[in-house]
């Protein structure tokens, strides 16, 4: 519930700080003594839009700030924690409005956006009154209010678990219905280049291999011819090697017919037979080392370049092309086996549409028996509320194809407000009072299943009076016998119910007035119901009658 609100500098308010006890309590005052500033506060504390014209005049900022108390199970705790957000002890909404129309939102002191704001606030206060176009009045929430009067969490439970079945096997059905689809669209063009490049049978680092043997057999047929001309003076018939060791013989036999004479021709010659022999080994050795097959240059060449248009016509590199032929032949795979699947999770699918078919139909079963119940307790609250000629129904219109994840209904509540006339949706039909009445029966009827923890009813009662009032006031009480109910009120049949009485009131002079709030003793409350039954002048008859309005009620507190 609501334990605490604080608000500094919003419009007449300067400084206020008011604690909220349980049960039922209600705010009075004068016409135009601020009690829609404190609602507005309120509102902006739980995410209600901003607005520089809230600031008060000459302030740079206003600050509102409300203080929960929960239970440890609450959800609004396991929302927080969702976002990170320390959920431990009081839950505190904090918004701080700029003079310049910025805003800032804080959670437990902890920076929040403002839509977040706005999750928590409607999980803890519902706000209603005459023209309010939030809760009750909000059609998007009756099937929601119908399952918790009927209590149907379970039932729900099952409808949203199969419909999240439901969409996993049909997005699952349709992802591979497209991948088949793709893959058929190519199969032509897939099974070609398989078999080409099945056929070519590209292997890793071939590329690189291939290129350095290449480079290897072009620059040994460059060299090739200089080698082979060598070779040729130093072994063919031009080769001086055979005069030259014929010249060496000769001078050694005449060497002994001139001693010493011959020895240094001799000695050089000898030496110039070696170096020859010495190169001609060596041009021998570069001519076996430098022969090549001009057909294996010419293979080699032929590999390279259909590898490499291999790669270009499939734009990827040459030593992808193994792993490109492999994610081919795995999709032409996919493809022949893809109809047997696909097949699998289209079963699949009907499976768990008639699954979630089943769930829903009997949810939608329970939700038409719950109907009339809702509308039957909703309408033995109505004649004490002079709403005895009206008839309140729960329109269910049920569209089996129509599948979502709360089922297969939509859920609005109609109201018909007297005999003979058409009726509609709550909102359309109903004028301000009657709706205000509308739903303070269907909040007595649903107070313990589906609410809020704190409700605010901003004048529900205006234009009423006497004996409906009171019905009003007895309805209130009852409500705060189950959740905390706080209460802006022109009625005293009302006022004389509650456990708390606030007064609002104005004060200061001409040039700074502003807003404040205080807690009545018994007195003090007699003589503002006396005030709202006689008006500008109280008199002792006033008094009297709200003496006696104060004894005959039993606040619930």
């Amino acid at each position: 519930m609501l334990s605490h609100l604080s608000i500094r500098d919003i419009v007449l308010i300067e400084r206020l700080d008011m604690d909220f006890p349980g049960g039922l309590s209600v705010l009075t005052g004068e016409t135009g003594a601020g009690k829609s500033i404190l609602l507005d506060s309120l509102s902006l504390a739980l995410g209600g839009r901003g607005d520089a014209s809230l600031v008060r005049h000459g302030a740079d900022q206003g600050q509102v700030t409300a203080v929960f108390d929960l239970p440890a199970v609450h959800p609004v705790r396991t929302l927080l924690a969702e976002n990170a957000i320390d959920d431990e002890g009081d839950i505190i909404l904090r918004r701080v409005q700029s003079a310049d129309g910025r805003t800032r939102g804080f959670i437990n002191d902890q920076p929040s956006s403002v839509a977040l704001m706005r999750q928590v606030g409607r999980a803890l206060v519902e706000i209603h009154g005459q023209h309010d176009e939030r809760a009750l009045v909000d059609a998007a929430i009756h099937r929601d209010l119908l399952d918790a009067f009927g209590g149907h969490g379970e039932a729900v439970g099952r409808v949203r678990l199969a419909w999240r079945d439901l969409r996993q096997a049909e997005q699952e059905f349709t992802r591979h219905k497209a991948r088949v689809e793709a893959a058929a669209r190519e199969a032509d063009f897939l099974r070609a280049s398989v078999d080409e490049l099945s056929k070519l049978d590209p292997r890793p680092d071939e590329e690189e291999a291939l290129a350095e043997e290449r480079a290897n057999m072009m620059r040994a047929e460059k060299i090739a011819s200089d080698i082979s001309d060598a070779q040729e003076v130093l072994s063919g018939g031009a080769s001086a090697i055979p005069q030259l060791s014929s010249l060496l013989r000769r001078l050694q036999r005449k060497a002994q017919d001139a001693p010493g004479l011959l020895d240094g021709i001799i000695e050089s010659l000898d030496a110039a037979l070696l170096s020859l022999d010495a190169a001609q080994s060596g041009v021998d050795e570069a001519m076996r080392a430098t022969e090549f097959d001009p057909k294996r240059l010419e293979q080699a060449e032929e590999r390279l370049f259909a590898l490499r248009a291999a790669a270009r016509k499939h734009n990827v590199q040459v030593d992808d092309l193994a792993a490109l032929c492999a994610r081919m032949v795995g999709d032409l795979d996919e493809l022949d086996a893809g109809e047997e699947r696909l097949g699998l999770l289209e079963e699949q699918a009907a499976a768990a549409i008639k699954a979630y078919d089943a769930a829903a139909a009997e949810l939608s079963k329970m939700r038409l028996r719950t109907a009339e119940g809702l509308a039957k307790a909703v309408m033995a609250e109505l004649p004490a509320l002079k709403l005895e000629r009206a008839e309140f129904i729960v329109e269910i219109a049920t569209e089996a194809q129509d599948r979502a994840e709360e089922g297969i209904d939509r859920v609005e509540f109609w109201v018909r407000t007297n005999p003979g006339t058409r009726p509609g949706p709550m909102m359309k039909v109903a004028s301000g009072g009657e709706l205000s009445r509308f739903l303070l029966a269907l909040k007595v009827v649903l107070a313990d299943r589906g609410s809020a923890p704190t409700l605010v009813f901003d004048e529900i009662d205006t234009g009423v009076g006497g004996a409906v009032a009171d019905a009003i006031g007895q309805r209130l009480s009852r409500l705060a016998g189950r959740i905390q109910v706080l209460s802006v009120t022109h009625a005293p049949q009302v006022a004389a119910r509650a456990g708390t009485h606030y007064l609002i009131a104005k004060s200061g002079g001409q040039e700074k007035v502003s807003t404040g709030v205080s807690v009545m003793d018994t007195d003090a409350r007699q003589e503002e119901i006396a005030r709202m039954l006689a008006g500008a002048t109280v008199t002792d008859e006033a008094r009297a009658a709200a003496q006696r309005l104060l004894k005959g009620t039993t606040p619930v507190s």
